[in-house]
């Protein structure tokens, strides 16, 4: 079963399921393809993160960049910035995806990484039709870049994905023969050609040309680390999360706080009011405390400790409370899940951060470059203060669920820092009240913004809104549903063993089985 929120991508996972690879050659086949037909939320120059569970073991693969060792704080303010920008080289860090599809090839695949990325690269080449959905984020995107990019380094940008002088529009073809020749070359050398060898030296001289801190020497040093994923038990399930630079312990501490509290039933205004309360104190303590893990001391088992947890449940009242982590700007991410019929399970997600990310395109390449380092901080005295180098605080989180040491399967809710906050609902949708992959999915989210504030879907029920509202929530109803994340979920009955997939209504999600 292959589980995301693009067709193409899910069938590309299949094919590579049907011709004898397994969980991982699938997720790595679908990673890829997402770069190709959903290019406005990830790409080849992106970030990625895995929770891979094989031969009775659950391994975390963080795939996150670091900042180049030539930039700085006074070398960004230099430029006349005050916090670091959204587009340009500045928040360009080095990107991760390509050395996690070979890290995790090598370990744990089947076929050779050229056969698993042959549907990624058959799309690039022949082209794809444009679905709405992907249309229209497209749109905004050119919208924004036509105003706002005027240097000549974002050139590429138009030239690779507005090749007629505009956005392609739903149901219109597009391809990029360059796209095909950089993944043909990752595929063929395991990604070496990308961190070591000629792409890398594409994307040195490109940086060099347009006074941008990454060089080549930054990307040869690269490698994606293997690390132990974190836990908490709540309720009897195990749910699992990777450790700092990443946001996922946000979710872990708001579900370790939930357990201290007793929910009614899932339309509850209690229900949501406790919910919303202990994810925005784990949004205060994440937002204060992760950054890269090297920077770390023992923050992350004091978190999770349940002294904490008990201690953190006081502070939720009849009221409102406003903590101080700061806004919460949007995200764009992908998210998939595969598993196959040996028990191997994976969830798997890779982001340019915002969209198309930094809107550079290394010429001749189609890879457009994340801007993940834009979460960094100027401030010498945060946690997550700008340094060579150093990687940032991480929005992207893949999420997995097990009970008593067997795997329930792999679950994730991309979008910014709506991530743990999906993670959260998704979770108690399951645990709490006992719905279903598809109907954990489908119950309309709610979202913290920032203060008091919290947005709503239009198809939220309005007798709770203003129930929340009653009780000091200011409550804003959204008109569209972009930014309340995408998730899907596989899970495994224990019993049966037959795969049971739920996936996004939001998108074009498909749960693609064989």
């Amino acid at each position: 079963m292959v589980a995301t929120a693009q067709p193409l991508a899910a069938q590309a996972g299949l094919e590579i399921l049907k011709k004898g690879g397994n969980a991982i050659d699938a997720a790595i086949a679908t990673a890829a393809c997402l770069t190709v037909v959903e290019p406005t939320s990830n790409g080849i120059g992106s970030d990625a993160f895995a929770l891979i569970w094989t031969k009775g073991k659950l391994h975390g693969l963080n795939a996150s960049g670091v900042a180049p060792q030539s930039i700085s704080i006074d070398a960004v303010k230099q430029r006349g910035y005050k916090e670091m920008p959204v587009h340009g080289f500045e928040p360009v860090m080095v990107p991760g995806a390509p050395a996690a599809w070979a890290a995790c090839s090598s370990r744990f695949g089947r076929l050779p990484l050229s056969e698993v990325l042959k549907p990624a690269i058959d799309y690039a080449e022949s082209g794809y039709p444009l679905a709405p959905g992907l249309a229209k984020f497209w749109r905004i995107a050119y919208r924004k870049f036509k105003k706002s990019f005027h240097e000549q380094m974002f050139e590429p940008w138009f030239e690779t994905f507005a090749p007629e002088g505009r956005p392609p529009r739903a149901g219109e073809m597009w391809s990029s023969p360059d796209h095909a020749k950089t993944l043909r070359l990752i595929a063929d050398t395991q990604a070496e050609a990308f961190y070591r060898g000629e792409i890398a030296e594409k994307i040195d001289r490109f940086s060099k040309e347009n006074g941008g801190f990454i060089r080549k020497s930054d990307l040869e040093s690269y490698h994606p680390e293997w690390v132990d994923p974190v836990s908490i038990n709540y309720k009897g399930y195990d749910v699992w999360e990777l450790p700092p630079n990443g946001q996922g312990i946000v979710a872990l501490i708001a579900l370790n706080i939930l357990k201290n509290l007793d929910f009614p039933n899932t339309d509850s205004v209690d229900t949501y009011h406790k919910q919303i309360e202990a994810l925005k104190l784990a949004f205060s303590d994440g937002k204060k405390y992760i950054t890269d893990p090297r920077s770390m001391n023992d923050e992350v088992s004091k978190l999770l400790s349940e002294d904490y947890a008990r201690d953190r449940s006081k502070h939720i009242g009849e009221s409102a409370i406003e903590p101080q982590p700061g806004s919460l700007p949007k995200g764009g991410t992908v998210y998939l899940a595969t598993a196959d019929g040996e028990g191997n399970m994976v969830s798997f997600i890779q982001s340019n951060y915002m969209g198309f990310g930094s809107g550079l395109v290394v010429p001749g390449t189609g890879i457009a470059l994340q801007n993940r380092g834009h979460t960094f901080s100027l401030d010498t005295k945060d946690a997550n203060a700008l340094a060579p180098g150093k990687k940032t605080y991480h929005t992207i989180i893949p999420g997995f669920l097990s009970k008593d040491g067997q795997p329930v399967g792999p679950f994730g809710v991309m979008g910014g820092y709506m991530q743990p906050q999906g993670h959260l609902q998704v979770i108690t949708n399951t645990i709490d009240f006992q719905l279903n992959p598809q109907a954990a999915i489908d119950a309309p989210r709610w979202q913290w913004m920032s203060g008091k504030t919290i947005k709503v879907e239009s198809t939220f029920p309005n007798h709770i809104a203003q129930a929340l509202e009653r009780r000091g929530h200011d409550i804003e109803v959204a008109l569209d549903s972009g930014s309340f994340g995408r998730g899907q979920i596989i899970w495994r009955n224990s019993e049966t063993g037959v795969l049971v997939g739920g996936t996004e209504s939001r998108a074009d999600g498909v749960v693609a089985a064989w």
